[in-house]
Parts: structure tokens; C-alpha cells; sequence
């Protein structure tokens, strides 16, 4: 990263570095990226286990709901896209524009801060989910490892007796800080690209492959996926999908710094009120849109191809992924249909998806607590230097918070529902926020069509509505929690 940095600053516009869009379908795929990041941050522990668990448990029934949830809440990531790159600013310099700012930052800024804490208890959940795989797929290299440990330190004999992924747990936030520390947009770029498709291409596969084994998938059932139903009793589970599926509240945060450091706001130039300045936004943003499209195709193929996987094999078993036999019955959805050497395979795999959601989560925290910490006036702001060494510490920081969270609250479970719930809570703020930019704050000639328009209220209204539903209930599953807890 420093030596990227040390080029130039990615949030900075100098007119030197303006460049024209490109002309051509092909040209314009070479300069996609940042959704595909999106797309990585997505397909996580919300694809892997609870978009399994409501096909395990509904069937097909939920297909359409899933799709639509994936689709739908993209017109809210493409306005902000549009405003960063217009503008030249990240999401929470963006927020801090929003009226009715009482303090000298916006209290939606410091919103975000809150609902961040949050989220990093759920990357704590990862970060321990990612240790009970690897600990499952390789128990003797864990326990060689804290052999070694314990020989050097007796007392912690203790905690890896009970806790034997604790091992991985601690590989795990290493390797992350190791990663992300020295690495820039372009190689987080380039790892998650090969991950992403990896992954999404062996799901794919999977599901295919289903068709020669006793748990092939008829056109009947895809068919009853799309009747635009819900089973009784099943109104909350409904929101639910919608809730998990798709770009959530923190992935809406992070896709604009991904975009200015991709560099589209920096190739568009300052504004200056010129036809070339409004020509060269427009041909950016149409090349974010692609950006954007192409990622939730290939986030919505493996969110469906897990979902399928749940509702042909888990579904007539009745077998449920939950509890202590989670990762087990989830390795099954495999070992199944395919035989019990897909059973690693599915063991490290799930490992790679979880531990790239928590890289690049922390990463994308880092960008934007190191502008909060700007915003705050707690560091100078245009400053390249300050901006990339805050960037750092907290590259250092939040792989051992998330382990902290683990180690203190180490029930996944209750670590997820809090930062869902504070998710819930964020997403029709920024849809709201999102909103106020698109008829405040973008300039006339770049404003969107009719359509577009029209599909962004239907997102926001959408956005509404299921959050009204869930979040009350979501507060009671986690005073459940709470109570079970103690």
C-alpha cells in the first residue's frame, strides 16, 4: 500500500491524472472491479450458512424473494456510486453534508461508528467460524501447533483444551493483518477476483453436478420457487431473506471508497462545469454501472446456487444447519450427493469464504474509520501520508478486535445477531441518505432515467418496510440471546 500511495492519493483529483472512459463493452469490463470486491464482501457467512439454512428449511419456496432481494437493492449501491464519483467523496464525507448537522460531525457519521463496533462483533464470529473449520478439516496440524504453544507458555493449556480452533482463530487474524497491512486496492483487487470466481464457479458446479445424483433439481421445483409465495407462518422468515440476501447496509458504505480508489472519480477530473467534465462523468458512471451489474450476477448465482444446494439435499432430509452441527450438516450438503472426499474440500472452501469476508471487511473499515477519524478533526484532512498510516494501524486493529470479540463473546450465534440488527437499523438510513443525493446533490446532466428512479424508491420503500418488521424481532431473538447467555 505505501508504495501505491506513495504515487499518488487515491482520493485526491489532480487534473493531471484525467483519462477518457472507455469506448467499448470489452474496453470498459477491463476497468470493473470494485463490485467485484462488493461481491466478495457479500458471499460470506450470509450465503454460506443462512441463505443453506431457509433452503434447508422452505425448499424452493423463496427462490423469486431471493432474486429480487438481489437484484433490487443495487439501484441504491448505483446512486451512491454516482454521487462519489460526481463529487469526489466517500460515503461518510458524504453523510457529513446531510442537514440537520448538529455537532461539527453529522450525527449519522457517528451512527456509522456505533453500527461498525457492531459489525466487528460479527466479523469475531468469523473469525471463530473460520477457526472451527480449519480445526474440523485439519485437527492434527492444530494440535501440533498448540503442543508448541503450550510448551513455551504451560498456563494457556487450559484454553486450547477447551477451545481447540483457537489455533486457527489466531492464524486466521495474522494472516488477515499480513494481507491487508501492505496491500493496496490493486492487490485486495486481484486476491478477491481469484477467490470470488473460484468460489462461485465450484458452487455452480456443485449444483450442476446435482443432476446425476439422487438429488437432482426438476423444473417443477424451480417452478414452484417462482409463484410469489410464502409458506404459512413464514411472513418473518420472508423478511428475513430479504434482509440477509444481497448488497446489506455495510456493503453500502464500502462501495465508494472501492470506486475512488479504483481511481473512476479521479479519471472524471474536478467539477468545472464544462461539456468534457459532464462526458467523462457519464462514461465512468456508465462504467460503475457495469461494475456494479456484473457483481451481482456473480454474488446472486452463488447466493442461488447455495440456496438450491439447501432446498434439493438438506430440504427432503429434514436436516437443519444449526447448532453445534452446523458446519457438519453443511459438509454433508456435500459429502451427500458427492461422496465423503468433498467433505475437506467443503471444509476448506468454507474456510476461504469466510476468511475473505473478514479480510476484506477489515480493510474496508479501516478506509472508512480512518475518514471518520479525519472527519472528527482528530488528523489533518488532503493529507496522502496521515490518511495511508491510519489506514494501517487500523489494518492492525480490527483483525485483533475481531478476535477480541471472539475470545469475550465467543457464541457466533449472538455475535451475528448483534450486527444484524445494527445493519437493520443502518439500511433505510442510507437508503434514505441515498435518496436526499440522488435530488439534492447530483448535477442535472447525470441524473438517471425514469426507470432507474422509479426501481430506487421501490428498493428504499422495500428497504422500509422489511426493516420495520424485522427489527423488532430481531430485538427479541437477541434478549433471547442475552437471557440464554447468562
Amino acid at each position: 500500500m505505501s508504495e501505491e500511495l506513495a504515487a499518488y492519493d487515491p482520493y485526491a483529483l489532480p487534473p493531471e491524472d484525467v483519462q477518457e472512459p472507455p469506448r467499448s463493452l470489452a474496453a470498459a469490463l477491463l476497468k470493473i472491479g470494485p463490485g467485484i470486491i462488493l461481491a466478495g464482501t457479500i458471499v460470506g457467512s450470509g450465503e454460506l450458512i443462512l441463505t443453506t439454512s431457509l433452503g434447508a428449511k422452505n425448499g424452493f419456496v423463496f427462490l423469486w424473494l431471493i432474486l429480487f432481494s438481489c437484484v433490487i437493492k443495487v439501484f441504491v449501491q448505483v446512486e451512491l456510486g454516482r454521487y462519489a464519483i460526481s463529487s469526489g467523496k466517500p460515503t461518510l464525507g458524504a453523510l457529513n453534508e446531510l442537514p440537520g448537522r448538529i455537532f461539527p460531525t453529522h450525527w449519522l457519521v457517528w451512527w456509522w461508528f456505533g453500527m461498525m463496533l457492531c459489525t466487528v462483533m460479527q466479523l469475531g464470529g468469523m473469525t471463530g467460524g473460520v477457526g472451527q473449520v480449519l480445526q474440523l478439516a485439519f485437527p492434527g496440524f492444530s494440535e501440533q501447533i498448540t503442543a508448541g504453544i503450550v510448551q513455551l507458555v504451560p498456563a494457556t493449556k487450559g484454553l486450547f483444551a477447551a477451545r481447540p480452533e483457537l489455533v486457527w482463530a489466531i492464524v486466521t487474524c495474522l494472516a488477515a493483518m499480513l494481507l491487508i497491512y501492505q496491500g493496496g486496492y490493486r492487490r485486495i483487487e486481484w486476491l478477491t477476483t481469484i477467490i470470488v470466481v473460484s468460489v462461485t464457479t465450484i458452487t455452480m458446479l456443485a449444483v450442476a453436478a446435482l443432476a446425476w445424483t439422487d438429488y437432482s433439481i426438476s423444473w417443477n421445483q424451480l417452478a414452484s420457487g417462482f409463484q410469489f409465495q410464502t409458506p404459512p407462518a413464514g411472513m418473518m422468515t420472508a423478511f428475513a431473506v430479504f434482509g440477509i440476501t444481497g448488497v446489506g447496509a455495510t456493503e453500502l458504505f464500502y462501495y465508494p471508497y472501492w470506486c475512488l480508489e479504483k481511481g473512476y472519480a479521479r479519471f472524471v477530473g474536478r467539477y468545472d462545469g464544462s461539456p468534457e467534465w459532464e462526458a467523462r462523468a457519464k462514461g465512468w458512471i456508465k462504467v460503475m454501472q457495469l461494475d456494479a451489474w456484473v457483481s451481482m450476477v456473480v454474488f446472486t448465482i452463488s447466493t442461488v446456487a447455495f440456496y438450491l444446494l439447501g432446498a434439493a439435499v438438506l430440504h427432503p432430509q429434514g436436516l437443519h444447519p444449526e447448532g453445534s452441527q452446523l458446519i457438519n450438516t453443511l459438509a454433508n450438503m456435500y459429502a451427500g450427493p458427492f461422496g465423503q472426499w468433498t467433505r475437506i474440500l467443503f471444509l476448506v472452501g468454507a474456510g476461504a469464504v469466510l476468511f475473505k469476508t473478514l479480510y476484506l471487511a477489515c480493510a474496508a473499515n479501516s478506509r472508512l474509520a480512518a475518514d471518520f477519524v479525519i472527519l472528527a478533526g482528530a488528523a489533518p484532512a488532503g493529507v496522502a501520508q496521515v490518511r495511508l498510516k491510519i489506514i494501517q494501524r487500523f489494518c492492525l486493529f480490527f483483525p485483533i478486535l475481531a478476535l477480541f470479540f471472539y475470545l469475550v463473546l465467543h457464541d457466533p450465534k449472538l455475535l451475528v445477531q448483534l450486527g444484524g440488527i445494527a445493519q437493520a437499523i443502518t439500511l433505510p438510513m442510507i437508503a434514505a441518505a441515498t435518496i436526499y443525493f440522488r435530488y439534492q446533490k447530483i448535477h442535472a446532466a447525470l441524473q438517471p432515467s425514469r426507470l432507474t428512479d422509479g426501481l430506487l424508491w421501490v428498493a428504499t420503500i422495500a428497504i422500509f418496510f422489511v426493516a420495520s418488521m424485522m427489527i423488532p424481532q430481531q430485538f427479541r431473538e437477541l434478549s433471547r440471546l442475552v437471557v440464554n447467555l447468562f
